[in-house]
């Protein structure tokens, strides 16, 4: 799509820590506070269940205004809450919602991590599945056949064994 990639890692195995993926992420976070890019996607492939994964493009920044109210709203109708307060922060609302910003980014490229790593493993486990149910139906096969090529054989013998037997006798 020709997207400029200012950071990424790989190499992460089976079990992903969120440790090897806070450089990236701060050189990310880094890059767009400088205004050196304008918006960061994050692309991955969300686990649904073993048969189904979806490929989702999300925008992380910036933040979306009507991501965040539906979130909000989606919370607050969950919890049974409907309520507008003001609040004191500390430290400073700035500097607050800087490291919960910084936070919920990590947060969200580590669960794409994770469902990249869940969305594989079932790949492979269905391919498992479907390479072991055809080795049995080939199984299968060749045992027809050589049950025949047996039967073939044994009544070959027999019918030479019973023309020998008339001709002698």
């Amino acid at each position: 799509i020709g997207a400029k990639v200012v950071s990424h890692v790989t190499q992460l195995g089976d079990r992903p820590h969120l440790e090897r993926l806070i450089g990236p992420v701060k050189v990310l976070l880094d890059a767009y506070g400088r205004g050196e890019i304008n918006a960061v996607y994050l692309s991955y492939t969300r686990f649904i269940n073993t048969m189904k994964q979806e490929v989702v493009l999300e925008q992380l920044l910036p933040l979306s205004a009507t991501k965040m109210q539906a979130d909000s709203h989606a919370s607050d109708t969950a919890a049974g809450t409907q309520h507008g307060w003001d609040y004191i922060y500390e430290p400073d609302a700035k500097e607050l919602l800087e490291g919960l910003l910084t936070r919920y980014i990590e947060s969200q490229v580590y669960q794409a991590v994770v469902e990249n790593g869940a969305c594989e493993q079932a790949a492979r486990m269905l391919a498992m599945k479907n390479a072991t149910d055809n080795a049995g139906d080939l199984i299968d096969d060749l045992q027809l056949i050589y049950n025949k090529a047996r039967q073939s054989a044994i009544t070959q013998e027999l019918s030479e064994i019973v023309s020998g037997a008339a001709a002698i006798g």
